[in-house]
């Protein structure tokens, strides 16, 4: 794809990309596609598919309470605990604001991880990364941003939620849609939103603005970015999923890059369709 060739001028040192449809097929690759990135918040989407493979397993349910008073296993995954961003202080009841927290996806990870008996670095690893055959991916951090994993890897996990097998598609399409809707909250990097919808650990593209997708992105568009430089967005109205990676941290470069790539990406897809 010649809409890839892009990440050649945003000025990082290192960057990799690729783009994968519903079937698996990849459709285009750029950079060194087998170099191990971190990951930092794109990690959020691979504990939170972990998680749904404990919820199918029946290790934990939604609604069972975890965090603060009253909060429960899908304000958690939801960001919508109250917990803050990256601290134990509660800011707000459950369910009346979006405050996305860092915290509250380790005390996720905590729970799971006391529900099943099994450590959770290494209940995703079984759970997720070796069916899928994430060889090269690992939680070597923080259940909310210390991944570490490959274009090549990401991409079979990007399939996965375009084509679900380890859990059921119903789940994946509850995951994927928004959880505990009109809530008003901060997107971080990208300011306060009046509507700050999210999934079950999935942000979602919906009415946002700004934001790190295309103009072109459609609203059902769900995925995650990292302050490290990375992203990863799958747009079922497209039929694709895209990954890319780099080595420099998100900042006003990335904010600015992003979106014409995703657009110019989508603008390809178009035309040769």
């Amino acid at each position: 794809m010649e809409s890839l060739q892009a990440v050649s001028s945003w000025p990082v040192d290192t960057a990799a990309t690729a783009v994968v449809d519903a079937r698996g097929e990849v459709l285009g690759t750029h950079g060194p596609v087998d170099h191990r990135f971190p990951l930092a918040s794109v990690t959020k989407l691979l504990t939170s598919y972990a998680v749904l493979v404990a919820v199918e397993e029946g290790a934990v349910e939604w609604d069972q309470p975890a965090g603060p008073e009253g909060s429960t296993v899908r304000h958690l995954i939801a960001h919508t605990s109250g917990l803050a961003f990256d601290s134990a202080d509660v800011q707000a009841a459950p369910g009346t604001k979006r405050i996305y927290s860092n915290t509250g996806f380790q005390v996720l990870a905590d729970f799971v991880a006391a529900a099943t008996e099994i450590p959770f670095s290494r209940y995703l690893a079984e759970a997720v990364f070796e069916p899928l055959g994430m060889a090269s991916s690992e939680l070597t951090g923080s259940a909310g941003a210390g991944g570490v994993s490959t274009v090549s890897d990401l991409v079979r996990f990007a399939a996965e939620v375009q084509a679900p097998k380890l859990v059921s598609a119903e789940l994946v399409a509850e995951a994927t849609s928004v959880a505990f809707p009109g809530l008003r909250g901060v997107l971080p990097g990208f300011g306060l939103q009046k509507e700050n919808d999210w999934g079950l650990g999935f942000e979602l593209r919906a009415a946002k603005s700004p934001h790190w997708t295309g103009s072109a992105s459609s609203p059902r568009t769900a995925g995650h970015f990292g302050q490290s430089g990375t992203f990863l967005w799958v747009d079922p109205d497209a039929g694709v999923a895209c990954v890319a990676l780099t080595d420099r941290a998100f900042g006003e470069w990335a904010v600015a890059a992003w979106p014409a790539f995703t657009d110019g990406v989508l603008a390809e897809l178009d035309r040769t369709r």
